[in-house]
């Protein structure tokens, strides 16, 4: 059909948390994280070959959790669709939710 699959947007996003995860350079310092939460509005389809370009910034930190929004824009910066992400700080040996170490705060804290 010629437009991008709105599934693919997932990875978009997905892709776009892993760069900047490996920005932060805090590797296996801090527990697990884990999406909890996906939130897309489109407002015009991506077509197929089109250069896109995501933009990433952290809109709240919480307890145990934090959000990113999201940006989807073509190359003349006109919004393609915009989304949120919630991630959860998670200890998979216990199960469970645990507060957002210090050191990840910090780097989350200097992006809003």
């Amino acid at each position: 059909m010629g437009h991008v699959n709105n599934a693919v947007y997932l990875t978009y996003l997905e892709e776009t948390r892993f760069h900047h995860w490996r920005a932060t350079d805090l590797g296996p310092r801090v527990p697990g994280i884990i999406l909890a939460r996906v939130e897309i509005d489109y407002r015009r389809p991506a077509k197929f070959g089109e250069t896109i370009e995501i933009r990433l910034g952290v809109a709240a930190v919480g307890r145990t959790s934090f959000t990113y929004e999201y940006e989807i824009v073509d190359a003349d910066a006109q919004l393609i669709a915009s989304a949120k992400t919630v991630l959860v700080s998670f200890d998979y040996e216990v199960g469970r939710p645990v507060p957002i170490p210090q050191e990840l705060r910090a780097v989350l804290g200097a992006e809003c």
